[in-house]
């Protein structure tokens, strides 16, 4: 498919903003690592190209499970799996797990924020496992498994050199290193030591405040996180040599990027170092290491179901799903497929999306969750 050029849609002043730092912020792939992770074409367990080859047609079947009564959460945002295969959410109830057999809503320890938490991580390492919330109260780290009497630590202005309370973003870097995305700018903290900051250059507090982060994802390696806002594209930020975090280098103001829209959603960085970034206008790839080579835009022109990318995710066979504010669509070598409540979805509205460790595609939606397991369609809601 041949490389589209659009234009972002930012109007009036923040355009001016956004034109100083959009040559910046969304050249994600300019210093990408030599040093990638292997292929992800293998998957142990089951035949990972089942799944798009069912998808080529209608889906094999579709199934209706409801909710128990004392399961309540109705709206699920955000999704990720655990080393035990366990399925964990954000729901508008709370934190939410499912286990393969039980759903449970985690609200016994009145010390984890139920309300306003925007994203989560899951941590496992040598102190054990945690899970990372992003809250309007700064950054909690619960020990797992979650019960009335977990362990909680929670990181704010207060007690440590976090940048804001106002945490919209968290994700696992490399080792021991966490990265926290804030209304004033990005944080890390690896092994008790918070990171200083030299990247106000390129990346003033300001655009943090005027285009919100949305989403951050480390790459391949976890030493860099990428970084997206909403109005301002995408920043790249690296843990440098002297425990600080630094930003792009200057050259990144020589040319243009190909990005359909400044308004980022989401991110999903594959084992091969290939970036994907969904936008309200569609998507942007980024292929390679030279900044300004290899972007490609697709939308509903090319077969994307809608061009509201709210969250994607990699399957192992290769392929990339993209959940839209209209469905589902699947890319694999060069040809689109998508599913819409026509096909059985409980809910177009698709607002996050994972792989668990057997190859089941989990969906939060607005109505309920939906698990794609191989062309059977399973929705979970009340």
């Amino acid at each position: 498919m041949a490389t589209k050029k659009l234009k972002s849609g930012i109007k009036g002043e923040k355009r001016k903003t956004a034109n100083t730092i959009s040559a910046l912020l969304i050249i994600c792939g300019m210093f990408a690592m030599a040093a990638m992770a292997p292929g992800h074409r293998e998957y142990a367990g089951k035949d990972a190209g089942a799944e798009i080859s069912l998808m080529q047609d209608a889906p094999k079947s579709v199934k209706n499970i409801s909710f128990k009564k004392n399961f309540t959460a109705g709206n699920f945002t955000s999704v990720l799996v655990d080393d035990n295969n366990t399925k964990w959410f954000l729901t508008d109830k709370g934190i939410a797990s499912f286990d393969g057999s039980k759903w449970q809503i985690h609200n016994k320890n009145k010390q984890i924020p139920v309300t306003g938490v925007k994203d989560f991580a899951i941590d496992v390492s040598s102190a054990g496992r945690e899970l990372w919330l992003a809250s309007p109260a700064g950054a909690t780290a619960v020990k797992l498994p979650i019960t009335a009497k977990s362990a909680i630590t929670t990181y704010n202005t207060g007690n440590s050199e976090l940048l804001s309370d106002t945490v919209r973003a968290v994700a696992v870097g490399k080792g021991s290193l966490r990265w926290f995305g804030t209304n004033r700018g990005v944080s890390a903290y690896i092994n008790g030591k918070w990171l200083s900051y030299d990247y106000e250059l390129f990346y003033p507090e300001v655009i943090f405040r005027d285009f919100p982060i949305t989403a951050i994802a480390t790459n391949p390696g976890g030493d860099s996180v990428y970084v997206a806002t909403d109005g301002a594209g995408v920043g790249r930020m690296f843990r440098n040599e002297v425990d600080a975090i630094s930003g792009a280098s200057e050259y990144a103001i020589w040319g243009p990027i190909d990005m359909p829209s400044d308004n980022v959603h989401s991110i999903c960085i594959t084992p091969d170092g290939t970036k994907w970034f969904g936008t309200d206008l569609g998507i942007a790839r980024h292929i390679g290491n030279e900044t300004l080579a290899e972007w490609t835009v697709f939308d509903t022109n090319d077969g994307l179901v809608d061009n509201f990318v709210q969250c994607i995710a990699c399957y192992p066979d290769g392929s990339v799903w993209f959940g839209t504010k209209g469905g589902i669509s699947i890319f694999r070598d060069d040809s689109w497929k998508s599913l819409t409540s026509e096909n059985g979805l409980l809910s177009n509205n698709i607002q996050c999306m994972t792989v668990d460790k057997t190859g089941v595609v989990w969906c939060g939606t607005d109505k309920g969750v939906i698990a794609i397991d191989r062309g059977v369609i399973t929705n979970y809601t009340h």
